[in-house]
């Protein structure tokens, strides 16, 4: 490593600006600064989903574990792309390796035929969480990239697969540890 904090507060930011990784300071509420805070948020829901699956009764945990530590890993490198613009961290690899996994997992679940709620198993919700989230920060990393025109094209990619994972392993968590998915029902106005 390059560089170690040895020093955590720097009184920098006390202004209301922040450093990118090339140098150059933004204000905190510059789209760019709110596409790292979701990233960052997504990379810590994936944690909570880690831990979830590490105490919970799923018999595949190192499985889920090595898949999602791969994702956190990604979510970093996209981090530092988000950082230093025009930077390239992440490869197509990432991308091809969430779309085999939610192929893999597929194979075993149901065809949907209505709409899921995002209920049922703790590990599970926090799936669905992560996914929920996700796709905020698709939303504010496109921002950034129609704005500046300098987010590379795979760090798009794996956001928009990597909530369509989430999805999926949603699903596969649940089934894993015994539970039925939650439909949406339609006409529950009916029902009271």
């Amino acid at each position: 490593m390059g560089h170690r904090l040895s020093k955590i507060y720097t009184r920098t930011g006390d202004s209301g600006t922040t450093g990118l990784g090339d140098g150059s300071r933004v204000a905190k509420d510059d789209l760019r600064i709110d596409a790292l805070g979701d990233v960052d948020e997504l990379n810590a829901c994936i944690g909570v989903l880690r831990a979830q699956i590490a105490v919970s009764t799923i018999k595949d945990k190192s499985c889920w574990d090595k898949s999602l530590s791969l994702i956190q890993h990604w979510l970093f490198d996209l981090g530092g792309e988000v950082c230093i613009p025009n930077f390239n961290l992440l490869q197509p690899v990432s991308v091809e390796f969430l779309e085999k996994e939610i192929d893999r997992m597929n194979e075993d679940l149901p065809m949907l035929k209505d709409f899921i709620l995002p209920a049922g198993t703790l590990a599970c919700n926090c799936a669905h969480q992560a996914r929920a989230v996700c796709r905020r920060a698709e939303r504010s990393l496109m921002s950034v990239h129609s704005r500046d025109q300098n987010i590379q094209p795979t760090s798009l990619q794996l956001l928009n697969r990597l909530s369509d994972w989430l999805f999926v392993a949603s699903r596969a968590l649940q089934r894993a540890e015994g539970g039925n998915e939650v439909l949406w029902q339609k006409n529950i106005n009916d029902t009271i």
